[in-house]
């Protein structure tokens, strides 16, 4: 015991040494941050204020611009404000600036590299800022911060350093003295043997019970506290993880471990074609898929899906059910098979003919029948029979996309009541007053509403599916938990923005820029040189490409130099052909091109190259990177995924993007030119914009946006869903345990 007080009492002292020579160094470095922040603060300030104060200034009216300041300098750290108009004038300020400071000395403020001035009410901080006009080029604004709140957080800093540093002797004291009676007491053997790991650390670390029996009640409590830390932490600093398929694949195993993960959508992820004699493995061109495939090889589970493929019959097992993707079997695909008749009448009919022009709200008179309900109601039920069958427990996760299946949820609900049901609607939610004609609507929200999580891109979709809730059904809205509860069964409605995954796949990003550039123009007939920019959607009418095909015809209308000297190539893949809406649509586009390249048409270059095919990720991925431009049209769009695969291929930070301000992505991603598509106009300005955008400025607006789809990319869209779930889960079993009561 000697010994170890001989140690503690020295420890102690030193410590506290390096307390008070630290304290000071804190204090010296908060001092900077907090003048660096208000700096910063400050001109903000000025650049909120110039336009209406040089307005009072242009009126004269003097007496107004006082009382304005006086209005800004209740901000309790704005200490005073003033204008001079030059070094020898007058300063308009609030009554509260300094004595000390006016017009004939700004430039000993200006100057100082602390600019601080001490005062009776404590230290103040003077910025002078710029605040030039045609008039008045050599005038600046004052502003004044009062800094006294520092002084109250370096006395704060300085006492937290000392608990700390004691804390630290205390904490280093106590294990000096335990590691001394251990000693004294024979138990160096058992220190060895943790060492060697064979004792509780090594038990507890792998998750089992220790050996010896004393230990055990400890290592129960340990194993529970670390569970439910890691927990906090994790939804904590979620924000802060680095999401790729690893990161989901471990929140998967550690959150839903041994969990049953279930994906419902129409569209398959994989098709097997019959190409003469043999079969041929292709990936729709699908936002759906492109978001959701990354996640199914990250957490494997089950995707049940239309099967749709001419041989995907002869692929699959006794089960309906086949491995992918073929080159790395990861999940399974239970492919659910559906008659002409419920293909016309679910699919073409009530979803597309029915529900997606009411939602994209685009023009398109929505057409509703009984027929195509009842296909659509039957074919929800055989899907929900198919998710049962699959199901491994009473309690899977079950995730349900888009507008297919409305009715599934409730659905599901009946037949699993303890299921996790995540519904993700893909496309815009309309207002309560557009979706009134929907003759099923009480159905459909119903459906819904059968979900325990439904996820929309933007909080606009949310608040569109909650007043449509309040306006049409009854059930218990929460606006301030944006909660709906129906039935008695609550269902958190919530904004979770889809992406895609990042970083692309190595082989689409394989070919070099320079290749795909040369080997673009080359396939198309165009010179090396030429200005080439890219369009790649369904060809459906929501997406825009008359209005795209419009503003290029009034860009070569206002800037003829452009005739002979870009191109435009539109990949539209082929859809719902069997729709009459789509096929009008697809002969207007047609047409529409065919015009345009007669009148603009320059030694054989054509402005605008159609491409109405399927084409692999692969092929669009070269175009994405061999173009100068991709413009993004869409006249509504839940987000858009073609904007932000052209932002991912771009590793070289060139390029530009054009990109409708009716898609999601335009809130994410600022940096493109985000255009009105039915102002062929503005559109014209903004392609002669993007085809004369320094190389400096497309990297610069480039790398922010590849910041943001590479920190917000599909893993975390995914993430959170079944991070909420899972918190979920853990609430609903916290309430059955304790019998659903208040304590």
């Amino acid at each position: 015991m000697k010994l170890s007080l001989r140690f503690v009492l020295p420890l102690i002292l030193v410590l506290a040494a390096i307390a008070y020579i630290v304290a000071p160094l804190v204090d010296q470095l908060t001092l900077r941050w907090f003048m660096r922040d208000l700096d910063m603060r400050s001109s903000l300030i000025a650049n909120t204020i110039q336009e209406p104060l040089l307005d009072l200034l242009e009126a004269d009216k003097r007496t107004k611009i006082v009382d304005f300041f006086n209005r800004i300098t209740k901000d309790e750290r704005l200490y005073a404000i003033g204008y001079c108009a030059s070094s020898a004038g007058t300063a308009l300020a609030s009554r509260s600036m300094p004595p000390d400071i006016h017009c004939t000395n700004l430039d000993r403020w200006a100057s100082s590299p602390d600019h601080l001035m001490h005062s009776p009410q404590g230290p103040l901080l003077v910025s002078v800022m710029p605040m030039a006009s045609a008039a008045t080029p050599d005038a600046r604004l004052v502003l004044v911060h009062d800094m006294s709140f520092i002084t109250h957080r370096s006395e704060e800093t300085k006492r937290y350093l000392f608990y700390f540093f004691m804390g630290l002797a205390l904490v280093i004291s106590l294990v000096t003295v335990i590691v001394a009676q251990l000693s004294w007491r024979g138990w160096m053997a058992g220190v060895r043997s943790l060492l060697r790991g064979e004792g509780l650390l090594w038990q507890l670390a792998a998750g089992v019970q220790p050996s010896m029996p004393e230990f055990k009640p400890i290592a129960r409590d340990l194993q529970r506290l670390v569970r439910e830390l890691e927990a906090e932490t994790r939804a904590r600093d979620e924000d802060q993880i680095t999401w790729s398929p690893e990161s989901l694949r471990s929140i998967l195993h550690s959150e839903l471990r041994g969990e049953d993960v279930v994906v419902v959508s129409n569209r398959e992820p994989y098709l097997h074609q019959r190409k003469g004699t043999r079969i041929e493995v292709q990936r729709p061109a699908s936002g759906l898929v492109t978001a959701l495939e990354p996640i199914m090889r990250a957490c494997s589970g089950t995707w049940i899906a239309h099967g749709s493929g001419s041989a995907d019959r002869e692929v699959v097992d006794k089960h309906d059910r086949i491995a992918v993707p073929p080159e790395k079997p990861a999940y399974q695909i239970r492919r659910v098979w559906l008659t002409r008749e419920e293909e016309a009448g679910y699919y073409f009919g009530f979803s597309n003919e029915g529900l997606w022009p009411l939602c994209h709200i685009a023009h398109v008179r929505p057409t509703f029948r009984t027929s195509d309900w009842e296909q659509y109601v039957a074919v929800n039920r055989k899907f929900a029979k198919a998710v049962v069958s699959e199901s491994r427990t009473k309690n899977p996760i079950i995730l349900v996309q888009d507008y297919h299946f409305a009715l599934l949820p409730k659905m599901i609900r009946e037949e699993l009541p303890d299921a996790t049901i995540i519904t993700f609607w893909h496309i815009p939610w309309p207002n309560p007053e557009s979706f009134a004609i929907c003759p099923w609507r009480n159905e459909v929200l119903e459906g819904l509403l059968g979900s325990s999580i439904l996820g929309f891109h933007t909080q606009f979709h949310c608040n569109n599916f909650v007043d449509t809730v309040d306006r049409f059904i009854e059930a218990r809205v929460d606006r301030e938990s944006f909660t709906v509860s129906c039935g008695g069964k609550p269902t958190a409605v919530r904004r979770y923005p889809i992406s895609i995954s990042w970083p692309p796949e190595a082989d689409l990003m394989a070919k070099p820029v320079s290749d795909c550039r040369r080997d673009m123009r080359q396939a198309n007939g165009l010179p090396l040189e030429h200005k080439l920019g890219v369009g790649v959607d369904r060809l459906d009418y929501t997406k825009g490409i008359m209005e795209r095909f419009r503003a290029i015809e009034r860009l070569l209308e206002l800037n003829p130099e452009w005739i002979g000297r870009y191109t435009f190539v539109q990949i539209a893949a082929p859809t719902r052909s069997g729709i009459e809406e789509y096929q009008h649509h697809e002969t207007q586009v047609r047409n529409m091109a065919m015009r345009i390249n007669e009148r603009f048409s320059a030694r054989g270059v054509p402005p605008i190259v159609l491409k109405v095919e399927h084409h692999e990720p692969r092929e669009v991925y070269e175009y994405f990177r061999a173009a100068d431009l991709c413009f993004v049209s869409s006249l509504h769009d839940g987000m858009n995924l073609v904007a932000k695969e052209f932002v991912a291929a771009r590793d070289d930070d060139r390029g530009v993007l054009i990109l409708s301000q009716f898609t999601g992505a335009a809130r994410e991603l600022p940096e493109a030119l985000i255009v009105n598509p039915y102002d062929a106009d503005q559109c014209a300005a903004a392609l002669h914009i993007a085809l004369t955008m320094p190389t400096e400025e497309q990297r610069d607006r480039m790398r922010l946006m590849r910041g943001l789809v590479a920190e917000f990319n599909v893993f975390r869209w995914a993430g959170r869903m079944l991070l909420d779930a899972a918190a979920m889960r853990r609430r609903s079993h916290l309430i059955g345990k304790n019998g659903g009561g208040a304590i």
